[in-house]
């Protein structure tokens, strides 16, 4: 009986990738790849500009630098098992690898939650106290926010996924996805798991939800703001430097909530609908991210033109 426990508790898990479409997997991971590949380029080479161009060192791109990362980090970290069960059909994946999987996935993304509201502050502080900008968000100021998204994201996320390594599983294996999410592990374990059911919602509505509403607030103050300034010209400069935030804010947010409403009440939707879904959320807004501040952010595009050698048509850029 020992024997049996010890083996059912320590096989391999199994991924999955698009059920009932096996047979085109090789034609499937095509667009994934190019998606890939895109976010790569996109987002290393915002980090690039933001390092190697002078112009760029202010704390607005600094924290654009910061969302680049962590798109980049979420990418690297569901590449490699989505590409191997879709090109070489490797489906197992160990106990460990998983869990620290799902850690680096769901912690990724309360960075990129807290990245956002880190770059609404910026922008409030930007139009609400233009005078005292500098002396708020120094260098080491931006620091200290940085570590402080990193630190409540990874500390948020710990005690679900250290509480996986001590449950048993002995039902099926077969995971869901091509990589491994929290809510999918659980689900596979043969213990209480109350604690992780509950403990997620909390961390849901007391960090996503409170960063929304926050960044909802600081946008009602900045137009509140903007409606005070005198000149037509002063307003739409002003409203033109927190439309790639906004459209971000909308990229991220709205993949969320879709894949959430997907799980909580598309129970009778076909699984692959939220197996791609699950892919939408993970991909659409790293890949977005870069062409948002590549089209509505004119120094972004000035660096490009001159990093690729390209002619930069600098009348139409300050024109914009």
């Amino acid at each position: 009986m020992q024997s049996m426990w010890f083996n059912t508790t320590t096989s391999p898990f199994l991924l999955t990738g698009f059920p009932g479409m096996e047979k085109a997997h090789h034609l499937i991971s095509i667009p994934l790849l190019v998606a890939y590949i895109s976010i790569l380029l996109g987002n290393g080479t915002l980090l690039f500009l933001i390092r190697d161009d002078h112009n760029l060192h202010e704390p607005m791109y600094y924290f654009l630098a910061m969302l680049a990362a962590t798109d980049l980090g979420v990418t690297l970290t569901t590449m490699p098992t989505v590409l191997g069960v879709l090109w070489l059909n490797h489906r197992e994946i160990g106990h460990g690898a998983c869990f620290s999987q799902a850690y680096f996935i769901h912690t990724l993304s309360i960075v990129e939650s807290g990245v956002l509201l880190a770059m609404a502050y910026d922008r409030f502080i930007a139009i609400r106290n233009p005078l005292r900008y500098a002396f708020i968000l120094t260098d080491t100021q931006v620091i200290k926010i940085g570590v402080g998204v990193l630190a409540r994201a990874g500390l948020s996320i710990m005690p679900i996924i250290i509480r996986l390594y001590w449950l048993p599983y002995c039902r099926s294996h077969i995971l869901s996805h091509a990589f491994c999410l929290h809510q999918d592990v659980i689900k596979l374990a043969c213990a209480d798991i109350t604690f992780n059911h509950l403990y997620p919602v909390v961390v849901v509505f007391a960090i996503g939800l409170l960063d929304f509403l926050v960044i909802f607030f600081s946008y009602i103050l900045i137009l509140k703001t903007v409606m005070g300034i005198a000149s037509r010209d002063e307003r739409a400069k002003a409203l033109n430097t927190c439309v790639s935030h906004i459209c971000c804010i909308l990229v991220f947010y709205v993949s969320v909530a879709g894949l959430t409403f997907i799980h909580r009440f598309g129970k009778h939707v076909p699984h692959v609908v939220h197996v791609t879904m699950s892919y939408i959320c993970f991909l659409f807004p790293p890949f977005m991210n870069p062409v948002i501040y590549s089209i509505k952010t004119k120094q972004i595009q000035i660096g490009i033109f001159h990093l690729f050698s390209l002619p930069c048509p600098k009348a139409r850029l300050i024109a914009v």
